[in-house]
């Protein structure tokens, strides 16, 4: 058995470094797409693993969800500082320490039943009729007697 030498590829620095001395160093204003910073990466150190690009989009979306950088229009960007926090999407989350909300108090009288529910001036109730269910016929005639 010969013994081989295992060559270790040279020191990189980690990728969230060079994704922002990519970032410093192109300098555009609207910001720089994932193409020309990893263009910039191979440019600058050469050897690259093999799983680069994965490796790249991977911690450019960690960094994007981190908010140390933002992506728009496909462009990412280092954050303004001057600019005013992000909200985040949907509904807010209920404060688990607050009061429970007071009930509403229904008028008395509005039980909600459709006989006591408020009619217009054609003499309707208001909204969409309720659905009728048909009535099935009893004809004398059952399953299996067909002649």
């Amino acid at each position: 058995m010969a013994t081989e030498e295992i060559t270790k590829p040279p020191s990189l620095p980690p990728y969230p470094e060079m994704i922002f001395a990519a970032l410093d160093e192109l300098k555009h204003k609207e910001g720089s797409n994932k193409s020309a910073i990893s263009k910039y990466i191979e440019a600058t150190y050469g050897d690259l693993p093999a799983g680069h690009t994965n490796l790249l989009t991977q911690h450019l979306n960690i960094l994007k969800e981190s908010g140390q950088l933002v992506l728009v229009k496909s462009n990412y960007m280092k954050p303004d500082p001057n600019a005013p926090p992000r909200r985040g999407r949907g509904r807010p989350r209920k404060d688990p320490n607050a009061p429970p909300a007071p009930k509403k108090v229904k008028p008395a009288g509005s039980s909600g039943s459709a006989a006591t529910t408020a009619v217009s001036k054609t003499g309707r109730p208001r909204g969409r009729p309720r659905k009728v269910q048909p009535q099935h016929a009893q004809n004398g005639v059952q399953a299996g007697e067909l002649n």
